[in-house]
């Protein structure tokens, strides 16, 4: 329980001490989230997921907190896309920002001290991480550059006329931005490292205390990049209310059962290893989810609403888990 509180606390504080710093700041605020964002996405958020994969024990994180993790993840998106964009008609991109909003976990910060301290052991927390990183982040990413391509080519159609030209040059262009998109820091650090593990490499002290440093700066400046951006803003907005509602539910409700059935019933989990699987589901919507949805340029508003709303339901449906399966 104690792991619970902490975990959340530190979130909390530093969302805050953002969200104030806009305030008291306005002017300078626009400046501060433009250079924190590409300083997140290209190096401290790359260095923290290195650290984190080198350290890892792979064989007890792959047999079966990582498929499960998987498995979880992609039915809660697919369960969103199928809402979103079956029943709701909303367009590609913000229903493939809605689906990753609903199934990517705040594994990162706010993962780690509930593993370690409510589970006892980092392992649920590490596999969500190389699930995510591995796998769902560059699939989630590859689509985001789709959702871009796309918008980019009917944007050029509609201002050249000539969509036969303009077709040649945007498939090469989707094939390089699809490039990009797989080979981002994130993926490419948390592969350094996982290979760093396997192989039992330790970085030189030169080396090594200035990426611990950089990894370390990551999670305070994204969750004051977060709180930044909660200044002036209303949750559930008329015009996105519905995929609000729909990721809140699924990411904090939906999400963590999902997890359940999955270690219960597919993989024979239970005890202490089935806590972990379902408290790492019940975990809030990561605030890369964000990062990732602006670096593409897709609609932000409903990822920051899910993400906001699922921190504040993460809690007391995390002390839930713990008093019904700890």
């Amino acid at each position: 329980m104690t792991g619970v509180l902490l975990g959340f606390a530190i979130v909390l504080v530093l969302v805050g001490v953002g969200f104030v710093a806009a305030w008291l700041l306005p002017g300078e605020a626009h400046a501060m989230q433009r250079g924190i964002a590409p300083l997140v996405y290209y190096i401290t958020n790359p260095a923290l997921m290195f650290l984190l994969m080198s350290d890892a024990d792979l064989g007890a994180v792959l047999r079966t907190y990582t498929p499960i993790a998987l498995i979880t993840a992609a039915a809660t998106g697919l369960l969103y896309a199928l809402v979103a964009g079956g029943l709701l008609r909303r367009p590609a991109g913000p229903v493939a920002a809605g689906a990753m909003a609903s199934s990517y976990v705040n594994a990162g910060n706010i993962g780690v001290p509930i593993a370690l301290y409510a589970v006892g052991t980092a392992a649920p927390v590490v596999s969500v991480l190389i699930a995510q990183l591995l796998v769902v982040a560059p699939v989630y990413l590859s689509v985001f550059a789709w959702c871009r391509h796309r918008a980019a080519r009917a944007g050029r159609f509609a201002a050249a006329g000539d969509a036969a030209d303009v077709g040649g040059d945007a498939d090469r262009s989707l094939g390089a931005t699809l490039a990009r998109s797989l080979a981002n820091p994130v993926t490419v650090a948390t592969g350094l490292g996982l290979l760093a593990a396997a192989f039992s490499v330790d970085l030189p002290a030169v080396l090594g205390q200035p990426v611990e440093m950089l990894g370390h700066a990551s999670v305070p400046l994204l969750l004051l990049l977060f709180g930044m951006s909660l200044r002036g803003q209303r949750p559930l907005g008329r015009d996105a209310r519905a995929e609000v509602v729909l990721g809140t539910v699924l990411k904090s409700l939906v999400m963590p059962v999902l997890a359940w059935v999955v270690g219960r019933f597919l993989f024979g989990l239970d005890g202490v290893d089935l806590l972990g699987v379902v408290l790492m589901a019940a975990l809030p919507t990561a605030q890369n989810v964000f990062l990732f949805a602006g670096h593409f340029r897709l609609a932000t508003t409903s990822v920051r609403d899910v993400t906001l709303l699922s921190m504040l339901l993460a809690l007391p449906v995390s002390l839930l888990v713990t008093l019904l399966l700890g």
